[in-house]
């Protein structure tokens, strides 16, 4: 792709996703949700081949219904209420089509069907965006919306995506597709807490963009696309490997890594809102993601060379990607459990 057109892809992508941020109208969070998907989609079928193509069309045909349901609700709650204003939005009808609508854009359960087809057809880097930057803006709308949205909806659809989420990637060899499954569990968290601590909602999205750019990296790294190649890695680069393990355990949650700090506290507070049979699924969910965690890691740790592979191995060349924004994300997703005490002070303030 020519260099001046990825760097105007790149720019459309964070202005789209930063009109949405900023924007109060419906009008333009609308517009710039769209700006966001138009510039994702060159990226997307960028590498001519069928899965790329079949991914790009999935998803613009899955963001064009989005978009078309969340421009028919505001329509109507405009039409009803005579406002245009996101924080005055009040009607239920409305508010529960702009939810879907939202729960359709960002893959949370049951409107999920889409993800893992489309990240598998994508390469590394461009999964990486899709799973990262692209669900910044549609949740942004989530958690502006969330107080007027019936609780009820949100914890159904927080609990189905956390089991939707295990269950999915048990079964799944390709890396991609774990992940897929791995963002709509997480996605499933951040949406459970949401009515009733949105700063928790924001630390677990925080901390799932560190973790999932770092395995990304990490698969990128070795050019990795499913269990098998994993078993490979392990003579490319031994320090990377372990690093990597110890990435997908902070995903699973298992302290005492970072990605124990957010369920920690997102069981907690369920907890205190009274909603021990809620936080009791959740937690058991977790442990559905951690066994295919689990999993990768065997392929890391117990199935490396001479034990006998289903793959053919790569040629070893020289370690010529950047290192900087690995080592960045690996460090934030293994280290930032001692931090919990301070994190859980500044979010009460």
């Amino acid at each position: 792709m020519n260099p001046f057109v990825l760097a105007i892809l790149l720019f459309s992508l964070g202005l789209g996703t930063m009109l949405t941020l900023t924007s109060s109208h419906w009008l333009l969070a609308w517009m710039g949700l769209e700006i966001n998907t138009l510039a994702i989609l060159p990226l997307m079928a960028r590498h001519h081949h069928p899965r790329a193509v079949e991914a790009a069309t999935k998803y613009f045909l899955t963001q064009a219904t989005g978009a078309a349901v969340l421009l028919f609700a505001t329509t109507t709650n405009a039409w009803l209420l005579g406002e245009w204003d996101i924080y005055q939005l009040s009607h239920p009808i409305a508010t529960t089509m702009i939810m879907l609508a939202l729960a359709l854009k960002v893959g949370l359960a049951p409107l999920h069907f889409w993800l893992p087809e489309v990240l598998q057809g994508l390469d590394l880097t461009t999964g990486l965006i899709l799973s990262t930057w692209q669900k910044l803006g549609p949740f942004a709308l989530i958690i502006q919306v969330a107080p007027t949205v019936n609780p009820s909806l949100l914890v159904s659809m927080g609990v189905l995506s956390t089991l939707i989420g295990g269950w999915g990637g048990l079964n799944q060899t390709l890396l991609r597709k774990i992940l897929a499954y791995s963002s709509i569990a997480h996605l499933g968290w951040m949406v459970l807490i949401l009515q009733f601590a949105p700063s928790l909602t924001l630390l677990s999205l925080t901390l799932y963009l560190v973790m999932t750019s770092a395995a990304f990296l990490s698969f990128k790294s070795y050019t990795a696309t499913n269990i098998n190649f994993m078993a490979l890695s392990w003579t490319k680069s031994p320090a990377l490997a372990a690093l990597t393990a110890l990435i997908l355990l902070s995903l699973g949650g298992l302290p005492p890594l970072t990605g124990f700090m957010p369920k920690w506290l997102i069981l907690q507070e369920l907890t205190k809102q009274g909603l021990p049979l809620t936080a009791t699924v959740a937690a058991m969910s977790a442990l559905l993601s951690l066994y295919f965690y689990l999993r990768l890691c065997y392929a890391l740790s117990f199935m490396a060379s001479p034990s006998t592979l289903n793959s053919s191995s790569t040629w070893r060349l020289s370690f010529t990607q950047p290192t900087l924004p690995l080592s960045t994300a690996t460090m934030g997703a293994l280290a930032l459990l001692p931090l919990t005490p301070a994190i859980a002070a500044f979010l009460t303030i």
